[in-house]
């Protein structure tokens, strides 16, 4: 996780931040016209709109994704940092940073513990470079993506632990 001083305010706003997604999520995939979990990549109906590409290059993990103009959905939740670049197309992200639109082209950092929620404008594609020593997709998402909140890595607690808090 990357090193930031955060107050004890922010670390409490991040942990409700991280509520909220998590409700907004299950609402979101209640809908009929859910196209399900993106937290198990691969589904039919998921990579039948969301074209995948994957490659694995030299210890890293390389995946482009196509994304359509007007889809709603939330990320899954990062234990690594890693780069990620908006190669075409415009976007809304809501993260605990606030909401941020984004034009390609672009890109930006990934830190441990983000989860989004992201509103495409125009038809994107997002490009994301993983550091990982795993050799299949399914290697790379036990190895760079949490189950949930709770993970160790990522924990609000271990954030509490570890990070260097400001004083008020």
């Amino acid at each position: 996780m990357s090193e930031k001083k955060l107050t004890t305010k922010e670390v409490n706003n991040i942990q409700s931040f991280r509520k909220n997604i998590m409700n907004f999520e299950k609402q979101l995939l209640s809908l009929s016209t859910s196209y399900g979990d993106g937290k198990t990549p691969g589904g039919e109906e998921v990579t039948k709109v969301n074209p995948l590409n994957h490659r694995f290059v030299d210890g890293m993990y390389v995946r482009e994704i196509f994304t359509p103009k007007g889809q709603v959905f939330t990320t899954a939740i990062h234990k690594k940092d890693h780069m990620y670049f908006f190669m075409q197309g415009e976007l809304s992200i809501l993260s605990e940073d606030g909401i941020k639109r984004l034009k390609a082209p672009y890109y930006g950092v990934t830190t441990a513990g983000t989860k989004r929620v992201v509103y495409v404008h125009e038809d994107t594609i997002w490009v994301t470079i993983h550091e990982t020593k795993a050799k299949t997709v399914d290697e790379v998402i036990e190895d760079v993506i949490a189950k949930d909140f709770n993970d160790p890595k990522i924990s609000i607690e271990n954030m509490r632990k570890h990070l260097k808090i400001k004083k008020l």
